[in-house]
């Protein structure tokens, strides 16, 4: 889909085992009972820059005293409506998914573009802008919450590409089929 010497588009997700990337009410605090970014450090390491959906910045906002060690660049915010305050960290965007895409690999600099929100992700998968998905899965049932892939959205072929197990999170790699 792209040339690997501008990095790649990589939809990252934390996962319950029961399928929920966030519990009810939209908490994640879980998340850090189970991984930190020192978990996978290489995949932090390869990020140049963030996509994010507005609502998974508003939550990460709220989350960032548990984990304040991850960097991953660049931080851009795909939104309908920016904020009456700005963030001097991050650049808020109103523009349609393959603009917002385009101006944050530029800014990821030939490393990978993490694209983090259900709603991000599944604009992505739908236009054809992934190369891979990248899924932690922690050891957890949530029973409720926000699904891994929003209703609506069309079946998508993988590839496999990797597994690997760190302190008992598994974290599965897919190249999207084109």
């Amino acid at each position: 889909m792209t040339d690997a010497s501008i990095g790649k588009v990589v939809v990252n997700r934390v996962m319950s085992l029961d399928g929920f990337i966030a519990g009810p009410g939209h908490t994640m605090d879980w998340i850090f009972e189970h991984m930190t970014s020192a978990t996978f450090p290489e995949v932090m390491a390869a990020t140049g820059a963030m996509l994010i959906g507005r609502g998974t910045y508003e939550v990460g906002k709220r989350m960032s005293d548990e984990n304040p060690d991850y960097d991953g660049g660049a931080q851009f915010v795909l939104t309908h409506r920016p904020p009456d305050e700005p963030d001097p960290d991050v650049t808020f965007l109103t523009c349609d998914i393959e603009e917002a895409v385009a101006m944050a690999r530029r800014a990821a600099d030939g490393r990978n573009l993490e694209i983090l929100g259900a709603d991000v992700a599944a604009q992505c998968l739908r236009r054809g802008l992934v190369d891979e998905i990248l899924v932690y899965v922690l050891p957890v049932l949530l029973g409720d919450g926000v699904r891994f892939a929003p209703p609506g959205l069309d079946r998508i072929d993988l590839e496999p590409l990797s597994n690997i197990q760190s302190a008992g999170v598994t974290m599965l790699r897919f190249h999207v089929r084109g």
